[in-house]
């Protein structure tokens, strides 16, 4: 995922959290279930980039290490 991919995912996440909050203070349950639904799938997929990109950064300090 490039940089900018991620920014956009993170924007999109976090704006399909604030509707999902916003939702639940209304308690508004079909439109929290909608927000949630959305949120959900691209939270694991920012954890899953963010767990990718740890074990690289892990990798270059071990070789560099190395030297």
């Amino acid at each position: 995922m490039t940089p900018k991919e991620f920014y956009d995912k993170v924007v999109y996440m976090r704006h399909c959290q604030r509707n999902y909050y916003a939702a639940r203070r209304k308690k508004d349950a079909e439109k929290q279930r909608y927000y949630l639904g959305l949120s959900i799938p691209i939270e694991n997929e920012i954890d899953a980039e963010i767990e990718r990109v740890q074990k690289i950064q892990a990798s270059n300090e071990a070789n560099s290490n190395n030297h």
